[in-house]
């Protein structure tokens, strides 16, 4: 995949971007790593699995194998939203069901990784947090921006993206 049709803007922030990690490296270049943790949200979906007794099916010793569909997803889905660092997994959350994400979810959910932070650092944060998570609208409130510095996280720019897909073609010609 690989960013294409950005438009001017676009471009000049995704360089502002870069020049703002760049800056944090050159900051403090052997500890940039464990001061970034990242976050983001992925749909979970529940599969009803067929047991071996289940999928077994009488037939003739010459008689063909019967087909077996694909399974379907299922009704149920569930939100997780993960956060992570360079050691790994620090929080998964499962949105309740009905419920969404909004900024106030959201705030709570940076609480819970704050106290992760403080439990992980014996009892204390050091260091700036350097976050970084996407521009969906809850992670865009004002609340949220408010409760990220109240936690002392540092926001990294999250760069703007178009992605299109490359054509496959059949044919190449390599020269």
């Amino acid at each position: 995949m690989v960013p294409k049709c950005l438009n001017m803007d676009q471009k000049r922030q995704r360089c502002q971007s870069s020049e703002q990690l760049l800056e944090f490296f050159w900051c403090d270049p052997n500890d940039f790593l464990s001061q970034l943790v990242t976050m983001d949200e992925t749909w979970l979906y529940h599969y009803d699995l067929e047991t071996k007794q289940q999928s077994m099916k009488w037939q003739h010793s010459g008689s063909p194998c019967p087909k077996k569909f694909q399974v379907q997803k299922s009704t149920g889905k569930v939100l997780a939203s993960i956060f992570w660092d360079q050691d790994g997994i620090l929080l998964i959350d499962y949105l309740p069901k009905g419920q969404t994400i909004n900024a106030v979810y959201y705030s709570s959910l940076l609480v819970q990784l704050k106290d992760i932070l403080k439990e992980k650092c014996c009892g204390k944060v050091t260091e700036a947090v350097l976050f970084l998570h996407d521009n969906a609208p809850a992670h865009r409130a004002l609340a949220t921006q408010k409760k990220l510095a109240y936690l002392g996280f540092q926001c990294i720019d999250h760069p703007s993206i178009l992605w299109i897909w490359p054509r496959l073609t059949t044919t190449c010609c390599l020269d």
